[in-house]
């Protein structure tokens, strides 16, 4: 593994370099109109993806597109729906679910047997006489194999039908449940054994969905393609094809054979975790939590050319977002310190040079989103990047310094200085509209209302009668990472020997503290506001973020526990974890995004904070509400949110009908909580690791961390627990890094 900061002299990328040019194609365009608010449409089904690089399969646990109820079901690339149905079809009739797993993230593999039907020659074909495995996987296309086994003493000549549909839909279309019209799409072509799906895009895009077949086919209509499966008894064929999603504006992918790119694809997984830190425990849920956790954000890793960095989710957030990339590189700074890095160098090169208020960019700001489909590039959706985030800029310099932390690489944050300072300049001017030192946003852009927060509902900034709070808002957790990274800023910017620099941003962030206390502060809640409104207004509603500002560590020591005892009463833990609103709030609503869903993202952030502050009892209830959690979710993998029902009212965490999964934040979070189960707090530019009151929970008594990676150093330890009490032994070593602990 190379330097994090090996490749720092290209952060800002090249306008010259083809590679960043072609992922970008970023250019300004005018908006129209924002972004859909997402819809359910139907009753929620369960739902099975895959991914790999930017192309992602959504099935039904059949392994099915049904074309008449496809909802959010696809083969997606680039914020488009190249597949809307697949359907396999034996004799007329749909097979038996066996049984399926996914657990690789790129592949999933379905068993199946049959109904009775009639085969080509009318013989009847009983029920189960035949078995069909299905393997499919993503590597630069969908690649499909059916091996089909009969079980009988007789033969058998089988009906076989695949049907394909293409609807070309960009994903704000399938999210909103509201298509176009006036498309016009030519029916699919056959050309060999090669079924092709067109669409000339309003873009001046040409889309196309190739399937390629490994043999002929015997009809073609509609897009329902029929063969004859002729098995002799207790023999087997093979039925293999191949879906590619096409592009005039991109790449062609070349046409391996499959068993090579699936070959390759596995590889490049286990090469990742090779060369990431190493976690094992006694407990095997956790360790599979925490492999399932890398797994997902290796789905979501998407190659750019500033490194791999993360898609949100799957299937409404596979874009970069910043928020989503620069939360995702501090949880995973332990694990791996290149998708910091990579997520740096992608912030930097996206942050907005010059003012375009359709897109809320000013010079400085870190971009909210971006996108690259049909309604991007027409400008009905204003994400060519936008800069719709708040919190985005101030996560990027709490980003950037906690990556220097863990790595010591002073020259990446002396290469970074001017986009630094740019988004410095942005906090203290375009940041603080009206100079009271926090940083505030307008909730109007044009005739709607937006919110820049990671609450960015329109209904989630309220006040405890449930009227929404008028704009500019000043945001608690915002003011919170403002204060953070200029401290942690201010360090650096010393120990490079800038002092001037230094003493301005501690004495900025001394000065906002003690404004935050003073201002934000409720003391007959003995809690942190929500947000002060345009008024200044403090906006009382009970949320989940206060913790944001025990991680941020900007509240007076005396302020804390009641803080910490507020977040883990039962107004705010439902039990699988913590609500993003008090459930004794007016707006409260456990079914909602933002006013008492609970996201493991943010409660991770809250046992952290916890941690920092010595509660680490307080941490660990947080950290096993999250591992119970997940045990009832398919791979355990913990999704973007869940519903925020009180845990003694329901024997199982009730499913959020429109959640991401697997989700970059909810993936990386639990990397976060053995960080803070274990105290881990590294100063790699002194060559130490601080271990700060490592606390196993009763339900863990054997944590081994093999290759944590701390400057040039790594090291291997061991948690154990006798009793009450933690120990640590250090099994390795090598380079200059000691490791402390601190009581």
């Amino acid at each position: 593994m190379s330097a994090p900061g090996a490749d720092a002299r290209k952060v800002r990328g090249d306008a010259g370099d083809d590679a960043a040019r072609h992922y970008l194609d970023a250019r300004a365009r005018k908006v129209s109109r924002g972004a859909e608010r997402l819809v359910i449409r139907e009753a929620r089904r369960p739902r099975l993806t895959i991914k790999e690089d930017e192309l992602f399969l959504c099935t039904d646990l059949l392994g099915e597109v049904p074309g008449r109820a496809v909802g959010e079901l696809g083969l997606y690339y680039r914020d488009t729906r190249y597949l809307s149905r697949l359907e396999l079809r034996f004799g007329g009739r749909p097979l038996a679910l066996l049984a399926w797993t996914a657990e690789r993230g790129y592949s999933a593999v379905w068993e199946y047997t049959n109904m009775e039907f009639r085969g080509g020659g009318g013989e009847i074909v009983p029920q189960s006489a035949i078995h069909v495995r299905r393997t499919c996987f993503l590597a630069g296309r969908l690649h499909e194999r059916l091996r089909i086994r009969n079980y009988s003493d007789r033969a058998f000549n089988l009906p076989v039908e695949v049907s394909f549909g293409a609807d070309y839909l960009d994903i704000f279309e399938v999210r909103a449940a509201r298509r176009r019209h006036g498309r016009a799409m030519p029916p699919p072509v056959l050309h060999d054994r090669v079924l092709t799906f067109t669409y000339e895009g309003a873009d001046g895009v040409r889309r196309a969905t190739s399937i390629a077949f490994d043999r002929q086919p015997e009809a073609v209509e509609d897009g329902r393609v029929r063969f004859t499966i002729k098995l002799a008894p207790r023999s087997r064929s093979f039925l293999r094809f191949t879906v590619a999603a096409i592009a005039s504006d991109t790449p062609a992918v070349g046409e391996e054979g499959s068993d090579r790119r699936l070959g390759a694809v596995g590889r490049a997984h286990q090469r990742w975790a090779a060369e990431s830190t190493e976690i094992f425990t006694d407990n095997e849920q956790f360790t599979a939590l925490l492999h399932r956790g890398q797994q997902d954000l290796a789905m979501l890793l998407v190659d750019t050319p500033w490194g791999r960095i993360p898609m949100a989710g799957v299937p409404w957030f596979a874009a970069p977002f910043g928020r989503a990339i620069a939360l995702s590189g501090l949880q995973t700074l332990m694990l791996d310190q290149r998708i910091a890095v990579a997520g740096v160098r992608a912030l930097t090169r996206l942050q907005a040079q010059e003012s375009d208020a359709a897109r809320a960019a000013e010079p400085g700001k870190i971009m909210h989103e971006m996108r690259r489909g049909e309604l991007a590039a027409l400008g009905r959706i204003p994400h060519t990047p936008s800069y719709f985030s708040i919190d985005a800029t101030p996560l990027y310099l709490h980003l950037i310094a906690e990556t220097v932390m863990w790595s010591g690489d002073l020259e990446f944050f002396e290469l970074l200085r001017e986009p630094i300072l740019a988004a410095l300049r942005w906090i203290d001017e375009c940041g603080d509209r009206d100079g009271d030192g926090f940083i505030e946003y307008s909730t109007h852009v044009g005739d709607r209302q937006v919110h820049q927060g990671w609450r960015d509902a329109h209904e989630a900034i309220v006040h405890p009668d449930g009227t929404p709070a008028d704009g500019p808002i000043a945001l608690a957790e915002v003011q919170a990472y403002v204060y953070q990274a200029k401290r942690r800023l201010a360090q650096l910017f010393g120990q490079l020997g800038d002092v001037d620099r230094s003493e301005q941003l501690q004495a900025e962030a001394e000065r906002l503290r003690r404004r935050f206390n003073e201002q934000f502060w409720m003391p007959d809640e003995q809690y942190v506001a929500m947000a002060l409104d345009g008024r200044k207004r403090q906006v009382k509603t009970i949320v989940s973020t206060a913790g944001h500002c025990l991680y941020a560590r900007i509240l007076d020591d005396r302020l804390v526990p009641p803080v910490v005892q507020r977040l883990v009463s039962s107004d705010l833990f439902s039990g699988w974890g913590v609500r993003s609103m008090s459930g004794a709030e007016r707006a409260y609503n456990p079914v909602s995004f933002y006013n008492g869903g609970v996201w493991p993202a943010d409660t991770a952030i809250i046992a952290y904070g916890f941690k920092k502050l010595g509660f680490a009892q307080e941490a660990n209830l947080l950290i096993g509400s999250m591992v119970e959690t997940a045990r009832f979710y398919n791979d355990l993998r913990l999704p973007e949110l869940l519903c925020g029902f009180t845990r003694r009212s329901t024997s199982r965490p009730v499913a959020f009908p429109m959640a991401s999964s697997p989700s970059a934040t909810s993936a990386g979070a639990v990397f976060l909580m053995v960080q803070a189960m274990l105290g881990l707090f590294p100063a790699a530019e002194d060559n130490i690791l601080y271990i700060h009151n490592p606390t196993l929970p009763k339900w863990l008594t054997d944590v081994r961390v093999r290759g944590l990676k701390i400057g040039r150093s790594t090291v291997s330890l061991r948690f154990y627990r006798q009793g009450n009490q933690t120990v640590l032994a250090v099994r390795d070593k090598q380079g200059p890094v000691r490791v402390v602990v601190v009581e």
